[in-house]
């Protein structure tokens, strides 16, 4: 029943979102598993077209940030205002921001000031916000859908690495193949251009989230994901290349993300359990933005991606 929701879902969504499959699939794996998602890449990629067609496809309440220097976090969490009633009596009132939302956009992100990232940490951490010294739990589920242009970095702040570590995954946005780039032409630009559906609820959602952290996995997997985190520690690691290369590794939040995007990739596939394979195919977008290579690294022309590769070999 589920693996037949979850597979129109994918059908509307193509639908919608043209040659951007992997990319279309790791956001449902991210949701699934009850995380967020930072997607980089350059503009035109219809990016928050993704984020506007996951919010009506799921049935969630979706709202949109622009981030900029001057954003303040009162624009994101809200504020109090100081109200007079009729009788003369005054009082405070909070007024939420767009934070309370299930599915909240933060567009260009690091173009936010870092006192606003924090804010937003707070947030995408404990599902709930503090004003005035009030706690404000947030609706559930609570996602965010960050993007990043990889162009432009002047005036931009990056993230630090404690609220990129909250980002369950790092989706990197190519460009769509010329079959899908030529659907999308004739497809977008005529008199009629299709429209995102409601398939699924937040109810429906949160259930499917519940049964992702049920499915059982094997002791292979277990290991396998232990195995490949801990290799990319300098501390922890038998690989040379990682001694030499890289200035700091995962941690234990990199090996739960991993745990848990495996078991909703298996859901999203319609498999009882996953495997192996499934580990192998999101350790680059989970640990990518877990680990940082020190500056001989760099100088050699070594990436991250080449270094987990080198992870992911003993696996196979």
């Amino acid at each position: 029943m589920l693996g037949a929701r979850l597979g129109t879902v994918r059908d509307r969504i193509g639908r919608v979102i043209f040659g951007q499959q992997d990319v279309v699939d790791l956001s449902l794996i991210t949701l699934l598993a009850g995380g967020h998602l930072l997607l980089i890449g350059v503009p035109g990629l219809a990016k928050t077209r993704l984020v506007e067609t996951l919010g009506t496809v799921l049935g969630l309440a979706e709202k949109r940030i622009q981030c900029t220097p001057d954003l303040m976090p009162a624009d994101i969490l809200g504020s109090e205002v100081l109200e007079e009633a009729e009788n003369g009596r005054r009082a405070f009132r909070f007024l939420p921001g767009p934070v309370f939302s299930q599915l909240l956009m933060a567009d260009e992100i690091n173009r936010a000031s870092p006192r606003t990232q924090s804010a937003l940490l707070q947030a995408m951490q404990e599902q709930r916000v503090s004003v005035a010294g009030q706690y404000h739990p947030l609706p559930q589920p609570f996602h965010v859908l960050a993007t990043q242009n990889p162009l432009e970095q002047e005036g931009t702040y990056p993230l630090p690495e404690a609220q990129l570590d909250r980002f369950l995954m790092q989706v990197d946005v190519g460009y769509p193949d010329l079959d899908a780039e030529r659907r999308m032409l004739i497809a977008t630009t005529g008199a009629v251009s299709e429209t995102a559906v409601t398939v699924m609820s937040s109810e429906d959602l949160q259930a499917a989230q519940r049964l992702v952290r049920r499915i059982p996995v094997g002791e292979t997997v277990v290991e396998g994901v232990l195995d490949l985190v801990r290799s990319g520690r300098p501390e922890t690691s038998d690989l040379p290349e990682v001694r030499a290369h890289v200035a700091w590794g995962p941690g234990p939040r990199a090996s739960q993300a991993l745990m848990l995007a495996a078991r909703a990739r298996a859901v999203l596939d319609g498999r009882l359990s996953p495997s192996l394979d499934d580990v192998l195919a999101l350790a680059q977008p989970v640990l990518k933005h877990r680990m940082a290579l020190n500056f001989g690294a760099r100088a050699d022309g070594v990436t991250l991606d080449d270094v987990i590769a080198r992870l992911c070999r003993p696996l196979l």
